[in-house]
C-alpha cells in the first residue's frame, strides 16, 4: 500500500498539540480590516483551538499527526 499523504494546505495551518488538541491561527485577520474596530482586530490575535466539530475532518486531513 502507499504511504498517506498530509494535505499540504493543512500542514501549514494547523498543529496537533501534545493533549489532542488542534491550535490554528484567528479567522477574519488578514484583509478588510479598515471597516474592523481596533477592539476586534486586537481580539483576533494569537491562536485558537479548532472546535471540536471540525477536529475530525482536520485529523482526516493530517493521517500521520
Amino acid at each position: 500500500m502507499p504511504k498517506m499523504k498530509t494535505k499540504s494546505s493543512a500542514k501549514k495551518r494547523f498543529r496537533v498539540r501534545p493533549g489532542g488538541t488542534i491550535k490554528s491561527a484567528q479567522a477574519f485577520k488578514r484583509h478588510i480590516l479598515t471597516k474592523k474596530t481596533t477592539k476586534a482586530k486586537r481580539q483576533l490575535r494569537g491562536t485558537v483551538n479548532v472546535h471540536a466539530s471540525d477536529v475530525a475532518s482536520v485529523l482526516r486531513m493530517m493521517p500521520s499527526a
